[in-house]
């Protein structure tokens, strides 16, 4: 029977677009990419022109024939991989395979897995963008010079298994400059007083501020025992005051990295889970009563901008659900980051009255966590901002001056649906406003006097690794999450209770990298080349022009650091655990699946 072939990534996309199209269509999962660079030898022919040669992937044959078997029977091919410069690097890939010629209307792009989606997509159908294309061979040509030149100089000066990458060498550098910030911190002392003051019945508390009018800091005790010792407890006086109101204003749709860091900080998801359980509910899971739904857009964006059909449906909702108090006069538009390549729309919920808790029961506990998440942000960047009432005032006696500053909520907006998780700093604490007066006098009650230090830098925590590397821009939406993976399982960083630490292997490397490759390590060289990258997709740069400027100095820098660069020897880590064989203490060795106990007499020792 006749019919037309789509071919998607993964056999869960490839099931829900399935029953969306019906008879006369046939969906396949390519199951991700299908042609890649070998891993047995470099795979790129630096002496002519830097030609990729692509093999088909071990594992992908029998997926591949079952692909063309197919393809011979239809009478129409539709490439439908995600809607992304590797997506459409995967779709190329395929068309290559399949003979598709290179002007065929062939392409077709999912950016919400829903059935009208789907079917409009279908009829949109344009040819391969080679542009695209050509940025993503830009990047994974770059990443496999620089991993098989340095990676074998890492295995000669160190030790076997290491690895050297473009993108996971800066986040490692990062992480290694942050430590080394930390341990050269010298931490400072200073006291702050507290004292609590009684107006009309309310008490309130102030944190000293002024002596005889200047501003005064407290850096010991002695200096804050001064001032304990001129407060006498006497008339205390209200200047200054401000009454005011503020605004707080909803925070914008999630886009890829926005998403990862709340789901750390809300949900302690690591990157890798957050990106996990995303692509779950963007390629669809089976809801009761309406089969299997897409239930979020595309995943992978660094845009935060919003489909009018979908700022219409949401402000429908809020309309009917909160009132027209939370309903902006117009929608809230957002400014995405300069160096967004604004491909796609934010992440959003495809069908606003999908609410999570009608769904909870045919989800996981995961997917209601993250799809409840990306829900409620959507809703409330469409809604009013909360309004706080404002009060600041200082009170003075004794030639002592101490600052009073609160607020109160006055209405809620936005907040009534959503509030974005804090790292570190939290605002101002919503309190009862004490019924403060210029010039009236108010009763002392106490003060308390507590010793502090200045703090070091925070160690990095995922979410802030991903939102620094975002600022600097450096890697892409997709690459942020196997990035830190990469680094973690290479064991170059070891993560306790949320935060990254340095390990003596990734020092070793980093010092390498610092040393031989500074360049490589270089932020504003790395955030560079991703521009020049966009400007390959752009079609501004041809792609072997930038392999080319690049290549030269990776090589001279190679072979400078085989002559130059001294053997370090990292010792294994001895256990109490006795080889059976021979008696030695056995000692930690780390392998592709982790750490295991080996007995350092191997191989005379087995």
């Amino acid at each position: 029977m006749a019919h037309k072939l789509v071919i998607v990534e993964s056999p869960a996309k490839a099931r829900t677009i399935g029953k969306f199209l019906g008879r006369g269509y046939k969906v396949e999962a390519s199951n991700g990419h299908v042609r890649d660079l070998p891993k047995s030898q470099i795979g790129v022919d630096e002496k002519n022109g830097f030609e990729p040669k692509y093999i088909t992937i071990r594992g992908r044959g029998d997926i591949l024939d079952k692909i063309r078997k197919e393809a011979r029977s239809a009478t129409k091919i539709y490439l439908a991989t995600d809607p992304d410069r590797e997506g459409e690097a995967i779709s190329w890939h395929l068309s290559k395979v399949l003979n598709i010629p290179e002007d065929e209307a062939c392409r077709v792009e999912f950016h919400e897995i829903t059935s009208k989606e789907v079917k409009s997509a279908i009829k949109t159908s344009r040819p391969i963008d080679m542009d695209l294309v050509n940025a993503q061979q830009a990047r994974r040509v770059l990443d496999r010079l620089v991993g098989y030149k340095i990676s074998p100089l890492l295995w000669s000066k160190v030790r076997k298994g290491l690895s050297a990458g473009r993108v996971q060498s800066v986040a490692t550098s990062m992480i290694c400059d942050r430590e080394h910030e930390i341990d050269e911190f010298e931490a400072e002392e200073y006291w702050t007083l507290t004292a609590m003051f009684k107006a009309g019945g309310v008490e309130f508390k102030t944190r000293f501020s002024t002596e005889n009018g200047e501003k005064r800091d407290l850096k010991s005790k002695e200096e804050a025992d001064h001032v304990l010792a001129r407060l006498k407890g006497g008339a205390f006086t209200v200047r200054g005051v401000k009454n005011g109101e503020r605004k707080k204003n909803p925070t914008a749709p999630f886009t890829t990295s926005n998403l990862q860091q709340e789901a750390s900080r809300k949900l302690g998801f690591t990157t890798l889970k957050t990106m996990q359980i995303a692509q779950q509910l963007y390629e669809g899971v089976d809801i009761e009563g309406e089969g299997t739904q897409g239930l979020v857009s595309y995943i992978r964006t660094d845009s935060t901008r919003i489909s009018e059909e979908a700022i219409s449906a949401v402000r429908g909702m809020i309309e009917e659900r909160y009132g027209a108090d939370y309903l902006p006069e117009e929608p809230n538009r957002y400014r995405s980051r300069q160096s967004a390549q604004d491909a796609h729309e934010a992440i959003r919920p495809t069908d606003i009255s999908r609410r999570p808790e009608a769904i909870k029961s045919s989800i996981t506990r995961d997917q209601f966590k993250l799809y409840k998440l990306i829900y409620d942000r959507f809703v409330a960047s469409q809604m009013t901002p909360a309004v706080y009432d404002t009060l600041s005032a200082e009170i003075e006696g004794d030639g002592l001056g101490f600052h009073f500053g609160g607020q109160k909520m006055k209405f809620p907006g936005f907040t009534a649906v959503y509030e974005e998780g804090q790292d570190d700093t939290q605002e101002e604490q919503d309190s009862a406003l004490p019924p403060l007066q210029e010039g009236m006098t108010v009763e002392f009650v106490k003060v308390e006097s507590e010793q502090h230090f200045t703090q070091p830098p925070a160690h990095y925590t995922e979410a802030a690794l991903v939102k620094t590397l975002e600022e600097l821009g450096i890697g892409r939406p997709s690459t942020y999450a196997p990035t830190i993976s990469t680094i973690i399982a290479r064991r170059y960083v070891a993560k306790e209770n949320k935060n990254l630490y340095l390990t003596e292997i990734g020092e070793v490397v980093n010092n390498i990298m610092k040393q031989s490759f500074p360049s490589i390590v270089d932020v504003n060289f790395t955030a560079n080349m991703e521009r020049l990258l966009d400007a390959v997709a752009e079609g501004k740069v041809g792609w072997k022009t930038i392999i080319e400027n690049f290549y030269p100095d990776l090589e001279a820098a190679v072979e400078k650091a085989e002559k130059e660069l001294q053997a370090v020897k990292i010792e294994d880590e001895v256990t109490d655990v006795i080889c059976d064989q021979c008696g030695r203490n056995m000692v930690v060795k780390y392998g592709p699946h982790g750490k295991f106990l080996a007995c350092p007499g191997f191989p005379e020792c087995r």
